[in-house]
């Protein structure tokens, strides 16, 4: 039987190819998702994606399955015990960024009807197809996710640079990275 091609970035290890298979790339329009990969890309600030994915369930213990609503509400005592916690990313200021983006979070859904009407608003609601042939061509921003980042941060967001927008759109499906011989691509 002959080997599933993948993008290179994944190659070699069970999560991350488990991962790609699954759900990188694939268009999410569903709030809670979209909204746990926001929190996840704003903790890999700075950090592999791969050392996010192997703490991922971490993080959904820790907070509460990514429920926006009970984030938003979380004092002092909680980012205290979140600050305890060895199997997430204990950062202070991206733990409090996750507190004051799931509030904004809430705001984009009272404006838009979800967050997913105003994040997909951005690319007409479709996914935009790139078609790379090799991973040198994929950049780690665009204009698009610099308007995307830009709008965020003047809605309040934190740790939403153009880069962590990027990747939230590769994640989330809003644009399809995988490069042109990927087993994805194929029909």
């Amino acid at each position: 039987m002959e080997e599933k091609k993948r993008c290179r970035w994944c190659v070699g290890d069970a999560l991350y190819e488990k991962y790609h298979d699954e759900e990188w790339g694939k268009p999410v329009y569903d709030d809670a998702t979209l909204f746990e990969f926001l929190v996840l890309e704003t903790f890999q600030a700075g950090l592999s994606w791969i050392t996010i994915l192997r703490k991922r369930e971490n993080f959904r213990k820790a907070f509460d399955q990514f429920d926006y609503k009970k984030i938003a509400k979380y004092d002092d005592a909680k980012v205290d015990a979140l600050m305890q916690d060895a199997g997430i990313i204990r950062y202070q200021l991206k733990i409090r960024s996750a507190i004051s983006n799931a509030q904004c979070f809430m705001e984009i859904q009272k404006e838009f009807g979800s967050f997913s009407n105003y994040i997909w608003k951005f690319t007409d609601g479709k996914p935009i197809e790139n078609n790379r042939k090799s991973m040198s061509e994929i950049p780690a921003t665009t204009p698009l996710s610099d308007a995307i980042s830009k709008d965020l941060k003047k809605r309040g967001f934190k740790f939403v640079g153009s880069t962590t927008i990027y990747a939230h759109m590769q994640a989330t499906g809003m644009v399809n990275d995988h490069i042109a011989d990927c087993w994805i691509t194929k029909p």
